[in-house]
């Protein structure tokens, strides 16, 4: 049996070596084990595509990273650039991509030209709203497919923010029909955009800066902007007469937290875990404090500004959604990859179709005393 002063000396010899097997406490991203908590300082950069000050969207942006560097108790600071205080609005993703930052802020129709089928992570024309969009993203393959997408762009993408059901802009005239739309110049982007060259219109890109004055001095005949609080706080309805809805182009339009593969791969588990939660606590925080700005700003038009609102007439309507599929299927033919997100989008919105049309829109469509 050991004595008490061999066992002390043998004790105090493996608790050494055990000590010195542990490394400092800085650098622990050498294993796996280490990896899941450390006790470094990441200081992130995120810039967004929304102007300094933007109300929800850029807020949001602003919010998302105050909750992180609060949950991860200062361990993850991110600081957060609006669009041109640090890049230009659009060049956002690359941004990202080139590990110039970490983190970025927008929507992926902004990436078409890089990305065509990124935009059926943003928004489709008639497709589906903000409820079905989290469905897909969350639970249905929809994530798993979008950052496949962007995995060549070493960017790792998130759900952050929806606008939810967007209005379908300011006309300086009446649409009684699908003729009243030819020869229109109308700020609209994305594949709204082409569907509405495809009914006879003239599509015009303009950034958000240069939406009012081009409206109220005749250099375009219409504009879609967003929704009721935000078109009111541009002012559109002192530039143009009529306010027509639903937005057909954007029914549900998702904003993405795009992050740098290279900076998230990097980040110790439990970093990881708190952007995803925040993450998705922002998407809901988002998407609900644009539903309650914007009837409360549909309300002050109508009964302080005295605006005409009008629904899109049911031809109209039902000749855009025929030019949408048109649309659709003639980008699928052109791209594979297009085509391949495309009609895994399309299978999911067919089952929620299913599903909304004996469930939410079912409900809605009670007449209420």
């Amino acid at each position: 049996m050991l004595n008490s002063a061999l066992f002390r000396s043998i004790f105090a010899l493996l608790l050494l070596s055990l000590l010195s097997g542990c490394g400092s406490s800085d650098d622990n991203t050498s294993t796996g084990a280490a990896n899941l908590v450390d006790n470094k300082t990441y200081r992130w950069k995120m810039v967004t595509t929304w102007p300094p000050g933007f109300p929800v969207l850029q807020e949001g942006a602003e919010r998302f990273a105050k909750n992180v560097n609060a949950m991860s108790n200062g361990r993850l600071d991110i600081k957060v650039y609006a669009g041109g205080e640090l890049i230009p609005p659009l060049q956002t993703f690359d941004a990202v991509s080139q590990g110039t930052v970490e983190m970025g802020h927008g929507s992926a129709y902004y990436w078409a030209g890089k990305v065509p089928e990124a935009q059926f992570f943003s928004t489709v024309p008639f497709g589906m709203t903000a409820r079905g969009m989290n469905a897909w993203l969350y639970h249905g393959g929809g994530l798993e497919l979008w950052r496949e997408i962007y995995k060549p762009f070493h960017v790792v993408p998130f759900p952050l923010g929806n606008t939810g059901v967007q209005m379908g802009g300011w006309f300086n005239k009446e649409i009684n029909s699908l003729d009243d739309l030819k020869g229109l110049k109308m700020r609209i982007p994305g594949l709204g955009g082409k569907v509405f060259a495809k009914a006879g219109g003239n599509p015009v890109l303009l950034a958000g800066s240069e939406v009012y004055t081009s409206l109220e001095r005749n250099m375009i005949d219409a504009t879609e902007w967003i929704g009721p609080f935000h078109d009111q706080r541009l002012g559109l309805y002192r530039a143009a007469d009529h306010y027509y809805y639903p937005g057909w182009h954007e029914p549900g339009t998702v904003l993405e937290l795009t992050i740098n593969e290279r900076a998230w791969l990097s980040l110790p588990a439990d970093l990881q875990a708190i952007i995803s939660n925040a993450a998705q606590a922002e998407n809901l925080l988002m998407f609900s404090e644009m539903e309650q700005k914007n009837l409360s700003a549909l309300h002050e038009l109508q009964q302080r500004d005295n605006i005409q609102i009008h629904r899109f007439p049911d031809d109209v309507l039902k000749k855009l959604n025929s030019l949408t599929n048109e649309t659709l299927r003639e980008e699928a033919e052109k791209d594979p990859k297009f085509k391949r997100v495309f009609e895994a989008y399309q299978a999911f919105r067919h089952q929620n179709d299913e599903w909304s049309a004996i469930s939410e829109n079912a409900y809605l469509a009670i007449e209420k005393q």
